[in-house]
């Protein structure tokens, strides 16, 4: 699902709603979570899972196009671990969640 997708499901879930708000609201909300991350803070989001940023290692590589080794230096990554909720849904699976599962989407 991309983002404009997403809007334009909450905006015909909440016909109420005009759809410039629903999108000044997923950005807000994108831009929060990616200001913090940015930051280094851990977001949460209770039920769904939590975004870390992790500190990765330096290390050498191989250039592919010519087998050169190159170094890559400490670089930052982030790590996304799923909420207890989302797991189990997700292990369902469509098969066993019936309507649950397109209800939700």
């Amino acid at each position: 699902m991309t983002k404009s997708e997403l809007i334009q499901r909450l905006s015909q879930k909440y016909p109420h709603l005009y759809q410039r708000d629903i999108e000044i609201l997923v950005n807000t909300i994108l831009n929060e979570i990616s200001g913090a991350l940015a930051e280094g803070s851990r977001v949460e989001l209770r039920g769904f899972g939590a975004f870390s940023v992790r500190e990765r290692d330096p290390r050498t590589a191989r250039n592919p196009k010519n087998g050169e080794v190159v170094s890559i230096g400490t670089r930052h990554a982030i790590y996304f671990r799923t909420g207890k909720e989302l797991r189990e849904r997700i292990n369902k699976g469509p098969a066993n969640s019936g309507s649950k599962l397109s209800a939700a989407s």
